[in-house]
């Protein structure tokens, strides 16, 4: 590896001498009157002698343009609707243009112009892939972890456990904030936000050091739609879902902003049940246990944000947000697990078992936030923020053992809560500024949560539920991180742009275990004291106006989340249940990736990681028979990747997107004394075509598919779904109605199976994959387009660790 990387920087400087006489590239920052960036302003590069168009340029979300410095004198033109066009002076070759540029508001009104520019549906840039949500028409009626299994690149297995590009690490976001859920409890919360309030999903594998390094696989950003418009304003959406039983959604955006005000509010809910199934077949010791069950989640789910911004004035910002979002539902299920000897295959006996599991989840996020930016490119954002979480869990557990004919032989009732309280705390300050030619960064962290866990365990006696001391307990874990980080970015010659980073993070951590019998063990009282240094940078040579390289290098952490290291045991049923780990330690990733861009159409990638510590949920067996499921630290992971995209035009009314990706995975350690090396090799694929139909008509078909894969030690087979969907706009496009068929051939099934330490294991599951859906849009008040103002706030990484739930 070393050697790789040595060779590499060593083409790399090559190319830095030989490029070194060439011109830099024309860079800038579009602002408001109120200087606040402008996002999606086009920038047109005209030659000076005739104003022929040259090139464009788009603006990203902090305003800056790009583009390629011509080798004439030229003058540039900046658009965008709602503002006034402004062209720049006239430059000779080589000269660079004004670092700032201030759009005025076009007196003109909206109604009076035509837009005819589109978002591709996915756009493929140097450090992410971009999933334009609002312009599908297959994601209408979806929640958004429904839209994370259709994203390129993502895979969402059976136990809705999210990964990308063959790492478990990844960390979802939500506005640049990192969800600080567990597995379960971040599928709820994801299934709780309609398609309808998402507007893009930003998948960034080698995040800079700005970011906070937790999460080995990189980042999912979840951009919610934010309102860009001056004045009243706002949208209604209604949306139903015909699965195996009907579900309803639904929600309301409401925007005042002028000058110095924005005022903005959001609220949604969902309503209904899902169908799930699954079979698992073991073979454990002398014997063989066929469970076949059925679940159905009944959830209501509903959330909101409101916000305000008060523009002081052009340099000063001070603004408030706060988000909720509450889950109210039942789970039940209902398995039969026929035993049988294994040597003769001889009927044994059977198991009926019910597990009903009310939950409530409240999510609560507090943010303050103070921005101050100058015409100089200094900048400078400073948060603080509160998050609580806040679930209750309360199971009835009866299990009836029959004989042959259905005769009772005996019953065990079982009974648990399992409330959970956390509570975040954090604060942070990150600065910008123009330097040394370039773009230098730096900031500041520091985290505080806070996590009780109560597991009350109760066995039915005659009918009178006991509490069983030796399975209770309580658990307190208490975190503080924190970090320091400076970032560069600068372009060295006309063709080469480095970005290069450095964060430290400092963790204290102690988890303390009771137990209701009083008895003491080893895992009790765990403390952690640990500093860890993650770098990154970033390479990026435009070889020609064809052709781009982009290297890109980080490494990166994946703490447990918090209710993983709670050691407690907590029964599914009879012959499963789950079991925590106070000895799981974080794991560590190094990402190297390099990608290479044709005519800004097509990207390939090439990437190898690899993985200490690698920590995945497993499935062991005890003396009992019985099953269990728990995180450990397993092995080493590496993984080879490779991955082609492209985004083309095929024709005026056909636009399409296609992906697909493979990767060798290789796991190397042990599991209970076991030597562990095992290898898989995955590929899979995403498409998506958009038909122009005329007459505000316009279809869609997209499909993906994920080959095998390799999860601790099961082995997963493949899987994949095709979408269908249709779309018509009215009411002169204030109006527009979504209709959609997923999973039109009925594929998307997840079936696995481990043979490892004496344990053999074939499971299969399937969900309410195959619906109908139909949604229903309408925006009302002011058009006219303002800046958009966007920030993270201070709770991105420890809000995405919490868990618990059913």
């Amino acid at each position: 590896m070393r050697k790789l990387l040595t060779v590499t920087l060593l083409l790399l400087s090559f190319f830095f001498e030989a490029t070194a006489q060439n011109n830099p590239p024309l860079t800038g920052t579009v602002t408001d009157p109120s200087s606040k960036p402008l996002r999606a302003v086009t920038v047109s590069l005209l030659n000076a002698k005739d104003s022929s168009l040259l090139r464009t340029s788009i603006t990203d979300n902090d305003g800056k343009y790009e583009l390629q410095s011509p080798d004439s004198s030229y003058l540039l033109l900046f658009s965008m609707t709602g503002f006034s066009e402004k062209y720049s002076k006239r430059y000779a070759a080589g000269e660079k243009p004004e670092g700032n540029i201030t759009l005025e508001v076009s007196g003109k009104k909206l109604e009076t112009v035509t837009v005819t520019s589109k978002k591709p549906m996915i756009e493929i840039k140097a450090d992410k892939t971009i999933f334009n949500v609002e312009g599908s028409i297959n994601a209408t009626g979806s929640n958004a972890l429904e839209l994370l299994q259709k994203s390129p690149g993502v895979r969402v297995d059976n136990n809705e456990n999210i990964s990308m590009k063959g790492k478990n690490g990844v960390k979802i976001y939500i506005d640049g904030k990192m969800t600080q859920l567990d597995a379960k409890d971040l599928a709820a919360y994801l299934k709780g936000i309609n398609s309808t309030d998402v507007e893009a999903i930003e998948m960034i594998s080698n995040p800079s050091a700005k970011y906070d390094a937790s999460g080995n696989a990189g980042i999912i950003n979840i951009r919610l739609k934010k309102n860009k418009k001056y004045g009243t304003n706002g949208s209604v959406n209604a949306g139903l879902v015909q699965g195996v039983t009907p579900k309803g959604n639904g929600s309301l955006n409401l925007n005042f902003r002028d000058k110095k005000v924005n005022v903005f509010g959001n609220a949604g809910f969902f309503i209904g049940d899902y169908h799930n199934n699954q079979d698992i077949y073991r073979i454990q010791s002398d014997s063989i246990y066929d469970q076949k069950s059925n679940s159905i989640s009944s959830n209501k789910y509903y959330n909101g944000k409101a916000g305000a911004d008060f523009f002081i004035d052009k340099r000063n910002t001070f603004g408030v947000m706060a988000s909720v979002s509450i889950g109210d539902g039942v789970w039940d299920n209902k398995s039969q697990t026929i035993v049988s000897y294994d040597p003769t295959k001889a009927y044994a006996k059977t198991l009926n078992a019910t597990n009903s599991i009310a939950g409530k989840r409240t999510n609560f996020n507090g943010n303050l936030n103070y921005r101050f930016v100058d015409t100089t490119g200094t900048e400078i954002n400073a948060d603080a923020d509160y998050g609580l979480f806040r679930g209750t869990g309360s199971s009835f557990q009866p299990n009836y053992y029959t004989d042959g004919s259905g005769n009772p032989l005996y019953s065990i009732i079982n009974r648990n809560n399992t409330p959970t309280d956390i509570d975040i705390y954090t604060a942070k300050v990150d600065v910008e500024m123009n330097k040394w030619k370039g773009k230098f960064g730096f900031g500041a962290k520091a985290a505080y949560v806070k996590t009780r866990n109560a597991f009350e365990f109760f066995t039915d006696q005659n009918g009178v539920p006991v509490k069983n001391l030796q399975r209770s307990n309580r658990f307190e874990y208490i975190e503080n991180v924190n970090a320091l980080y400076v970032n560069y970015q600068r372009e060295l010659t006309k063709k080469i742009s480095l970005q290069t980073g450095l964060r430290a993070e400092q963790t204290n951590s102690e988890g303390d275990l009771t137990r209701d019998d009083g008895i003491v063990q080893a895992d009790n009282n765990i403390k952690r004291s640990y500093l860890d240094f993650f770098p990154s940078a970033a390479l990026t040579y435009n070889i020609s106006e064809k052709h781009t390289l982009n290297l890109t290098y980080s490494r990166r952490i994946d703490r447990p989340s918090y209710q993983d290291l709670n050691p407690f045991e907590n029964k599914l049923d009879e012959l499963t249940y789950q079991k925590g780990n106070a000895f799981l330690r974080p794991q560590y990733t190094g990402n190297i990736e390099l990608a290479h861009t044709f005519k800004s159409l097509i990207t390939t990638t090439v990437g190898y990681s690899h993985v200490k510590d690698y920590r995945s949920e497993i499935l062991d067996t005890t003396n009992s028979n019985a099953t269990f499921i728990q995180q450990r630290n397993l092995a080493s992971q590496a993984i080879y990747s490779i991955s082609i995209g492209s985004s083309l035009p095929i024709a005026k009314w056909w636009s399409g997107y296609v992906n697909f990706y493979g990767n060798y995975q290789r796991f190397k350690g042990q599991l209970t004394n076991t030597d562990l090396d095992l290898d898989v090799t995955g590929y899979g694929g995403y498409l998506q075509n958009t038909f122009q139909l005329g007459k505000d008509y316009s279809a869609e078909f997209s499909g993906w598919f994920n080959g095998p894969s390799l999860d601790g030690t099961i082995r997963s087979k493949s899987m994949g779904a095709a979408d269908i969907g249709l779309q018509k706009q009215f009411m002169k496009k204030k109006a527009t109605v979504k209709i959609s068929y997923t999973d039109i051939f009925h594929t998307a099934r997840w079936a696995g199976n481990s043979d490892f330490s004496g344990l053999y294991i074939k499971l299969r599951s399937g969900w309410e994959s195959q619906t109908f859906r139909v949604n229903f849009t309408y925006r009302f008040g002011s058009n006219q387009v303002a800046s958009s103002r966007q920030r993270k706030t201070g709770l991105e990484t420890e809000a995405g660790r919490i868990k618990g739930g059913n």
